[in-house]
């Protein structure tokens, strides 16, 4: 029997979300590595960790050593990593991970976009209807966004969306050669029972 939830494909209009396959690889590596600019301030890693290039970090190697662990995590219910697609074409992620079950049932969720498709809205709707199916087909209570306070595009996505500002963690996670502050953001499944996507089409601008 496989994980709650898993595999999933998801759409709103022109967002898609499904999982990682081996093909995405040659997209993946040239979306990362042409932001890294965009995305590399908020990248964290082990503080053990060999340092390397951002090149090097998004390799194609890479890419595969990451899509067998995104596969194992997955299907062992530990964690939902999605690939975010604009009209069939990869532009980001979006990942439940770290998934507790029993008292606990919550995640952590994470996400990325292309800097060439940030502000349209894309990003939103993509996390709307990972939160929508988190608390709906997987099961689960709560989930919970950790961001850098400096990291203004990220905030507003879940600002947007009506995740509640819970707090500071200092020193977090390990990022940029140091240890960082983030704020926390979460949700319940009570704070959206009409669901996040329905609540996200009644207030954004418009369709992405």
């Amino acid at each position: 029997m496989g994980a709650p939830g898993w595999p999933v494909r998801l759409e709103d209009g022109r967002v898609g979300l499904r999982p990682f396959r081996v093909r995405d690889a040659g997209a993946w590596s040239e979306a990362r590595i042409r932001n890294e600019q965009w995305l590399a301030p908020w990248e964290g890693r082990a503080e053990s960790q060999s340092p390397a290039t951002w090149a090097e970090r998004h390799s194609g190697a890479v890419f595969a050593a990451m899509l067998r662990s995104h596969r194992k995590e997955a299907r062992a219910g530990r964690s939902l990593p999605l690939v975010v697609t604009y009209e069939g074409r990869l532009v980001g992620q979006v990942t439940a991970a770290g998934i507790v079950r029993g008292a606990f049932d919550s995640a952590s969720v994470g996400y990325w976009v292309d800097g060439a498709h940030a502000g349209r809205g894309i990003l939103p709707t993509a996390l709307a209807m990972l939160v929508d199916h988190c608390f709906g087909p997987v099961g689960l209570h709560r989930l919970e966004a950790n961001i850098r306070p400096e990291n203004a595009p990220s905030r507003r996505v879940v600002e947007k969306l009506g995740f509640r500002d819970e707090g500071l963690h200092a020193r977090y996670l390990y990022i940029d050669g140091a240890w960082r502050d983030h704020l926390s953001f979460a949700i319940t499944r009570e704070d959206v029972s009409g669901g996040m996507l329905r609540r996200w089409h009644e207030v954004r601008p418009g369709p992405p």
